[in-house]
């Protein structure tokens, strides 16, 4: 699985500090999820959770304070 290029990324979010976020919560649903895949080393959740944004299967919302 080849890593999405994070230029592609970049345009599915205002900044990076969200798409960090957004992928990391993911990676951590990932990780509940499917504990025995992600220790077996057969998907790495922070790869499959930025293919998954990439894609655009994963979509959020993000609340501003104003």
């Amino acid at each position: 699985m080849n890593k999405p290029y994070i230029d592609s990324l970049t345009t599915k979010t205002e900044s990076k500090y969200e798409l960090i976020v957004a992928a990391a919560k993911r990676a951590r649903q990932i990780t509940l999820q499917e504990p025995e895949m992600t220790r077996a080393g057969k998907i790495n959740p922070v790869s499959q959770a930025l293919h998954e944004i990439n894609d655009e299967i994963v979509t959020w919302d993000c609340e501003e304070k104003e």
